[in-house]
């Protein structure tokens, strides 16, 4: 579990996941800098392994954390979400039961009202051909708090990206996992309850779309790249403030961005193009959540 300066949330969730039938160990990576809050934390009754790196580390506290775990699989929340009871065996059997599957996505269900998430229909309207090594239905997306990892294949694959610290970054890990020869599936028998705060998140749209143009420059063809660029600075010129903010933050980053570039391999930049013609991508699906879109 991630959390930052919302002690009140992160014990609740610690308290449901406490509650669990399995019982996992719990690894927090606290990004927040107060001291008291590490400390209520670590004064949990289900004692957790409280991480306090001593600064933000973004979606890179689960790197931290899956350095830290000693369990072959790793379940992630944040500090608003849990795992329905059961779901963490139920995952398990699946990855025990395919050894090629890197990574789980879960059915996520918000609220109170434990409505599905938009992204669960996505995902399970993925234009990926099945594949009879790996359960569910082939993704090349996922939610961040609703997904069990192979530990070794987050290994391996290198973990959530630096350059994108957070927001969108979950495509690109998925890539990766893909690019390795690990598969990533959605299977809705594995559930997680997200109980996001209703709260505006200013920024976080533009944030969004800043990570999604990363993503193509880092791993996608240079044309693919550049025709996300221009249609974002065509966005920009149009007055879309938000456009505009993500091409600067890109910009920023692009030097980085070209060092660290490393190319799909061509069977993951094919099923890539088959989800771009099929179907919106995952993080096209937040970026309309923040909008109010869905």
């Amino acid at each position: 579990m991630i959390t930052k300066d919302r002690p009140e949330s992160a014990l609740h969730t610690l308290d449901r996941l406490a509650a669990l039938p399995e019982r996992p160990p719990v690894v927090v990576v606290d990004n927040g800098l107060d001291r008291a809050v590490t400390e209520a934390l670590r004064a949990h009754p289900s004692g957790p392994q409280v991480l306090a790196p001593g600064w933000n580390t973004g979606a890179l506290g689960r790197n931290l954390a899956v350095r830290h775990a000693d369990t072959p699989y790793v379940a992630f929340s944040d500090d608003d979400s849990w795992w329905q009871a059961g779901a963490l065996r139920r995952a398990a059997d699946l990855l025990d039961a395919h050894p090629r599957l890197g990574l789980l996505a879960a059915r996520s269900l918000v609220g109170p009202e434990e409505r599905d998430d938009p992204l669960n229909e996505l995902l399970a309207r993925s234009p990926l051909p099945p594949d009879p090594a790996l359960p569910g239905r082939p993704v090349l997306g996922f939610l961040g708090c609703a997904c069990v990892v192979r530990r070794r294949a987050h290994l391996e694959a290198g973990g959530y990206h630096a350059l994108l610290f957070f927001g969108a970054e979950e495509t690109l890990l998925a890539y990766d996992l893909a690019a390795a020869g690990w598969g990533v599936s959605y299977d809705p028998s594995v559930a997680a309850y997200h109980h996001p705060d209703p709260g505006a998140r200013p920024g976080r749209a533009a944030l969004l779309r800043r990570n999604a143009l990363l993503t193509a420059w880092l791993r996608r063809p240079v044309h693919v790249a550049l025709r996300h660029t221009v249609a974002l600075g065509a966005a920009a010129a149009r007055g879309d403030a938000g456009a505009a903010a993500a091409l600067g933050g890109a910009a920023v980053r692009l030097p980085a961005a070209l060092r660290l570039r490393r190319r799909l391999p061509l069977g993951v930049e094919r099923r890539v193009r088959l989800l771009e013609r099929n179907a919106p991508s995952a993080s096209a699906c937040a970026e309309a959540k923040e909008g109010g879109k869905v």
